[in-house]
């Protein structure tokens, strides 16, 4: 390494947050700019590991090290072609990756480890800056034909490894837009959508074809798609929500989180949203502490709600990584997101038991227990509540890909868990048919998902060169 003394000399840094009554009145991202020579003395901190264990933590298999050292010296077009070599677009994780490769960082055994992250959003908008990442179009085509359903970071990365390994791909995307979840799940001040923009115009360029409102399996049946491609790949995603089936669940103010969070990235994108679920002036209980719950706390500061409550069911993680976690696991703690800094309460330990309301029929109540912690979460002795509620919004996760469509029409068999059964090389039961992502592996993170559709892309390109 360039400094091998550097993570002792240097603290590590990120990028702040702007101010709270700053970023709850727009819709921006949250970080502030973090100057590139920071950046170069964050590199500088990465070790001389004898084994770099941020390689096995990143899904990616990022080689972390050969770009934070190429940034260190600044050797910038170096380092995108490193980091561009095993992650097609890192100014998605850059931004919206919880950093499982810094979890695993070396130096994080006994310091705060490696700003990995920020690193890596850094050489890839140096880049672009730079007129560096340009449309890579295949010298020649192989002639034959790839559909990829789902234009979410799997569907995406699998369409340009295809596409650039000479093969033509159509992706199919049932919204108006391409992007899947980054366009219409994860919300504008995380990721904004000219991020997404700029990839999917390289893209295009490079010879991908984008059809957007088209409901494969409904627009277009499964055997049409058989005769007109010589493979299928399925990257639908998990989009069958987690219910809540309890006394009082058909009141209206009851929603999904995305049925909600969705309408307000259109509104974004300067749509009219007829009968948008609004928390404006509203109470509103968020069910479910991970990410969409969060997401949907910091879309609700943003619309003005009279008061927020996220509840979870599992106990509070500890503030410090967790025992049974120990290093390099991912670790379970206590994580704050920018959204839970701008208000709202937190609860741990809640179960919802039914919800009440009015004699029109809108939600107007959330009934809860304090539990115990898991597997059987008994409730606690005299821990009942009530808690006045206009809108509850259930960010539960979700229980896998929809069911019917095209997945009976292609005739794929399915796991234990609901997903789509594949073998070793990302085949369904169906011959020519494979699958990746949240659809495959269940409801992920995006490193995961960009990981899936290159893993499936290559094995698409051995099918149809045999």
């Amino acid at each position: 390494m360039a400094k091998t003394t550097g993570f002792m000399e240097y603290a590590r840094e990120v990028p702040e947050r702007r101010p709270v009554i700053e970023r709850i009145n727009d819709w921006f991202e949250v970080y502030q700019e973090f100057p590139e020579e920071k950046v170069r003395t964050q590199g500088a901190r990465c070790m001389d590991c004898g084994v770099p264990f941020c390689h096995t933590g990143c899904p990616l298999n990022n080689a972390i090290p050969d770009w934070n050292d190429l940034v260190y010296r600044d050797r910038w077009r170096e380092a995108i072609r490193a980091l561009h070599a095993t992650n097609n677009f890192p100014e998605f994780t850059g931004r919206i990756c919880p950093a499982p490769c810094e979890a695993a960082c070396v130096l994080g055994i006994s310091e705060p480890p490696v700003s990995i992250k920020v690193i890596e959003k850094h050489i890839v908008e140096h880049g672009f800056r730079e007129g560096w990442i340009r449309p890579e179009p295949p010298r020649e085509r192989s002639g034959k034909r790839v559909a990829v359903v789902g234009s979410g970071p799997a569907g995406l990365a699998a369409a340009q490894q295809l596409n650039r390994a000479g093969h033509m791909v159509t992706v199919f995307e049932k919204a108006d837009r391409i992007g899947g979840l980054l366009r219409y799940g994860i919300p504008d001040f995380k990721l904004e959508k000219w991020v997404v923009d700029r990839r999917i115009k390289q893209m295009t360029a490079e010879g991908v074809e984008f059809r957007t409102n088209v409901h494969v399996g409904h627009a277009i049946p499964g055997e049409e798609l058989r005769e007109d491609y010589n493979a299928i790949l399925l990257a639908g995603g998990a989009e069958h929500p987690r219910d809540l089936p309890i006394s009082g669940r058909e009141l209206k103010g009851i929603h999904f989180a995305m049925d909600f969070l969705p309408q307000q990235n259109r509104r974004g994108a300067n749509d009219l949203v007829p009968g948008q679920i609004l928390a404006t002036g509203k109470r509103v209980v968020i069910i479910g502490g991970g990410d969409t719950g969060a997401d949907c706390l910091g879309t609700s500061h943003r619309q003005r709600a009279a008061s927020v409550h996220q509840f979870e069911i599992m106990p509070m993680p500890p503030e410090q990584r967790a025992p049974e976690t120990p290093w390099p696991l991912w670790p379970l703690q206590l994580r704050v997101e920018s959204s839970h800094e701008e208000g709202g309460n937190r609860g741990w330990s809640i179960r919802t038991v039914r919800f009440s309301g009015d004699e029109k029929g809108n939600v107007r109540r959330l009934h809860a227990v304090r539990v115990g912690p898991a597997p059987n979460f008994e409730e606690l002795p005299d821990s009942e509540f009530v808690l006045d509620a206009d809108l509850i919004l259930l960010a539960m996760g979700f229980t896998g890909p929809v069911k019917g469509g095209i997945l009976d029409q292609l005739s794929v068999n399915l796991d234990a868990r609901g997903n789509i059964l594949t073998d070793q090389n990302y085949m369904s039961s169906s011959p020519g048919v494979f699958a990746a992502g949240d659809i495959r592996r269940g409801q992920s993170l995006v490193v995961w998902a960009i990981a899936e559709g290159r893993n499936a892309a290559e094995k698409i390109d051995r099918y149809l060169k045999v």
